[in-house]
């Protein structure tokens, strides 16, 4: 039944209640601990959603608030809807209805409804989706004489979204911070956008948290804030360390009330980033909420104690971190399998047998998974699982060849060999956008239909009449010339090679080049991955049939596979085995993200290496090769820094390089571990580059872009450099000079 504001509190239990039976010390201070500020570190696999649960329950159960006088905040529907039904069988049964439990955005909303007015809207106001906003920009756009061709609205869009996370409005944003884009008038086109939705009475995601932060610090408004103040007796937030500025700082004004705030996180877990997290939320809980209780939950429930030491022993190099440790009763268990390879192809056969050999002893593929940094590795071990008959699953996303920018690619492919192929030439025929609507199309096909021919050969015929208008008629000669020239070379010009002209001449690889979206450079490092898979293949007519292949025996619905996801989508999973590729310099720490980010973003790359060590119960494999093959071209690649980070007693080192007798071998010391010269050069600290200036650690360097700096590190002919002005970042020694 549920609580009404009218039904007396209830009396504290004479008896503890089952709940709170077979916790762990840390657990149940956590769920006592009522009053005032507390943070809680659960550290992974500790039990956090049981704590958060069972103080919610005891919330109720001793009388402390009725349930519309708790604001409980999650991540995902998912995680409130699971949140709701555990309370509800700690409680008995009983329903719990009436709180204020759901997600960021669901509970902004729902305050929004009730003070829209204080904003400009009415409290039906629509939300729009992700399509609608853009399409709302693009009016915008053209009403400012801002051209939507050369700016990419999608791109905009995101900027404007990243403003929003940071809880800024258009006044508090200026032309410095829109800098490029749409030729520096972002911050106009923001303050417009912001007015036409108001015009349509309509927020998007952003304005639902934006809007509620702006009537709450009003000092006008100080009434809707009391009111909340008074409401809300007690909040819970699950992943604190994965909220952004917005949503901390609605959470800071909410908690001003009562400061009864309970924070649930983990500062090693925060690896989101690149989508608005800010890990200092939680870093400096302590400052905000002076007095606050720091409890640390260390007891690990999942994973073995070699696995959690040797985790440890990596996360333990971030300088930003409150610091825990975590243990088990479960046993030290194997040691993690450290495995040197020589490329990419030999990397995917090994994993493939040592998933054969774990299912030959018993262990169910729902069991194992492959967590990799960026999603084009998974095409490599896809084709091996589907050569060996390994069921797999890519999870959080589609298979490499479902993606939307590789099925392009492929219907490019396709039309080159096969002209008749309808289907291919309608997807591709306007992508990149080349003026051809949909009026066109259907124009061409039925001319095709009434004389009995394909969409190709309407195309030849109707730009030889005055039936299509001169611009679309000259862009489509254009593109029929282009393919008719592609496919002259397919007898002469090997088809890798070939691939590539054709992605690069019809502008489909310059269309995501200039696309300013999150996603992109992930869509270009595929369509480069989808040409360096080619070379195996004797023709590209063969390899279009191994694709088609693949294609129809990706069903692995029925019966147990394996996982393969990317480390980010793995936050949160368990296995019994965990496999780690890719453990190598510039792929993962990604060398993107930290010459983007600097120390920040190699920070957060380690607490990628700790989630997916976490990940594992039993057994962790981690994997690098000599040899990558990156974006059309082979590189030669080091073992990551964060294989060097692992415990050597608590791994086991093999490696296949330096055993084939390859010049390159000797390179390489005895465990295969690391490329001896490499070795030396991070003991010394010292680098001599190509022109012949010796960098060593502390030097001062200047570089064209960032200034002045110091060296911190050295690494191969890559320093890592502390700017002046712009923080640390890494990079080659060619293209600094010493001061």
């Amino acid at each position: 039944m549920e609580l009404s504001s009218t039904t007396s509190l209830t009396p504290p239990q004479s008896h503890e209640p089952a709940y709170l039976e077979n916790l762990n010390d840390p657990q149940r201070e956590a769920i006592e601990a009522l009053d005032g500020p507390v943070l809680v570190l659960a550290g992974a696999g500790t039990g956090k959603t049981r704590v958060l649960t069972t103080r919610l329950a005891h919330l109720l159960q001793t009388g402390r608030a009725y349930p519309s006088q708790i604001l409980a905040v999650t991540f995902t529907n998912k995680a409130a809807q699971e949140m709701k039904e555990r309370v509800s069988a700690l409680l008995g049964g009983m329903p719990v209805e009436g709180w204020w439990l759901g997600t960021f955005h669901s509970l902004a909303a729902r305050m929004l409804r009730r003070h829209a007015d204080l904003v400009g809207l009415s409290s039906n106001f629509t939300i729009l989706d992700p399509d609608d906003q853009i399409r709302l920009l693009k009016q915008v756009m053209e009403v400012s004489g801002v051209d939507p061709k050369k700016w990419v609205p999608k791109a905009m869009i995101a900027m404007i979204d990243r403003w929003k996370d940071r809880g800024l409005t258009p006044e508090q944003v200026g032309a410095e911070d829109a800098g490029e884009l749409a030729d520096g008038k972002l911050h106009l086109l923001y303050a417009q956008y912001q007015q036409r939705l108001r015009a349509i009475n309509a927020c998007d995601f952003g304005d639902l948290l934006l809007h509620m932060i702006t009537i709450l610090r009003n000092p006008a408004h100080a009434d809707v804030l009391g009111e909340y103040h008074r409401r809300f007796r007690y909040i819970m937030v699950d992943e604190y360390q994965d909220t952004n500025v917005a949503q901390y700082l609605w959470l800071r004004l909410l908690a001003q009330g009562s400061q009864n705030i309970c924070c649930v996180g983990d500062d090693d877990q925060s690896i989101y980033g690149w989508r608005g997290a800010e890990v200092g939320n939680i870093l400096r809980f302590e400052t905000d909420f002076p007095g606050a209780k720091i409890i640390r939950l260390e007891q690990n429930y999942r994973s073995t104690n070699t696995i959690l030491k040797a985790a440890h022993a990596v996360i333990s190099n971030n300088e930003g971190r409150l610091g825990k440790e975590l243990w088990s009763a479960a046993g030290e268990g194997e040691k993690i399998t450290v495995r040197g390879l020589w490329d990419g192809e030999a990397e995917a056969r090994w994993v493939g047998e040592e998933i054969e050999q774990l299912q030959r002893k018993g262990r169910s593929l729902n069991q194992v998974a492959v967590l990799v940094r960026a999603g084009f590795q998974t095409r490599e071990f896809e084709e091996r699982f589907i050569q060996l008959g390994v069921p797999y699953k890519v999870i959080g996303g589609p298979r490499f060849y479902e993606r939307m920018e590789i099925r392009d690619a492929l219907a490019y492919f396709r039309v080159v060999v096969q002209p008749a192929d309808d289907l291919a030439l309608e997807r591709i025929v306007n992508t990149p956008k080349r003026g051809i609507g949909d009026a066109t199309v259907q124009t061409l096909y039925a001319y095709g239909r009434s004389h009995g021919i394909n969409l190709h050969d309407s195309i030849l015929d109707l730009t030889q009449t005055d039936e299509l208008r001169p611009k679309v008629k000259t862009t489509l000669m254009k593109l029929m010339d282009d393919f008719m020239r592609w496919r002259s070379l397919l007898d002469t010009m090997k088809h890798p090679e070939l691939a590539a002209l054709v992605l690069e001449e019809s502008g489909y690889m310059q269309m995501w080049k200039e696309d300013k979206t999150p996603e992109a450079p992930g869509r270009l490092e595929n369509l480069k991955e989808l040409i360096s898979g080619m070379d195996q293949y004797e023709s590209l007519p063969a390899f279009l049939e191994h694709v088609a292949l693949v294609l129809e025996n990706q069903d692995a619905s029925g019966g147990e596979y394996v996982s393969v996801m990317t480390l980010h989508g793995a936050k949160g999973l368990e296995f019994e085995a965990v496999f780690l590729p890719g453990w190598e310099e510039g792929l993962f720490p990604s060398q993107r993200s930290m010459d983007e980010n600097g120390l920040k973003g190699l920070e957060e790359e380690r607490r990628l290496a700790y989630v997916g060590l976490t990940r594992a119960k039993e057994k962790a494999y981690v994997s690098y090769a000599a040899n990558r093959r990156m974006y059309g071209s082979w590189v030669n690649a080091i073992p990551s820094r964060f294989v060097d980070e692992l415990p050597k007693e608590h791994v086991e080192l093999s490696s296949d390089i330096g055993l084939a007798g390859s010049g390159r071998s000797s390179h390489w010391d005895s465990s295969g571990l690391a490329p001896k010269v490499q070795k030396r050069q991070i003991h010394e600290r010292k680098v001599l580059s190509e022109s012949g200036v010796i960098f060593s650690r502390g030097d001062r360097v200047f570089h064209d872009k960032f200034g002045y700096g110091i060296i911190t590190n050295i690494e191969g002919h890559k320093l890592d450099i502390n700017f002046d002005h712009s923080g640390h970042k890494r990079v080659m020694d060619s293209f600094v000079e010493k001061n």
